[in-house]
């Protein structure tokens, strides 16, 4: 019978099959990074919601000066035209039929 040759290599060892979980100090790092990245998530929501009021606002601001204008140029007597954003109907115009594949010109 031929003899196999062993080496360290080939001792088991229970290191590496341990729970994550069970290791206390790694469970405390987890912990630990979970709460930091819900604080910098938390951040970013409050940043992207301020961005969003400031935007609104400016929306506001915009309608506000549109309508200072409107009512000045009325007050001048000088006739609404049309214009993007305007309260206009609109046109009840057939729907566009194709008779071909879209093409492209270069």
């Amino acid at each position: 019978m031929k003899r196999i040759m062993r080496g360290v290599q080939d001792i088991k060892t229970l290191s590496g099959r341990a729970d994550e979980g069970t290791i206390p100090y790694k469970a405390y790092m987890k912990l630990s990074i979970l709460e930091m990245e819900k604080f910098r998530r938390g951040k970013e929501k409050q940043s992207a919601l301020e961005r969003v009021h400031h935007i609104d606002q400016r929306f506001r601001d915009i309608e506000a000066e549109r309508q200072k204008i409107m009512t000045a140029l009325e007050a001048k007597g000088i006739r609404r035209q049309r214009l993007p954003g305007l309260e206009e109907l609109p046109t009840t115009e057939a729907p566009r039929t194709t008779t071909g594949p879209f093409k492209i010109r270069y």
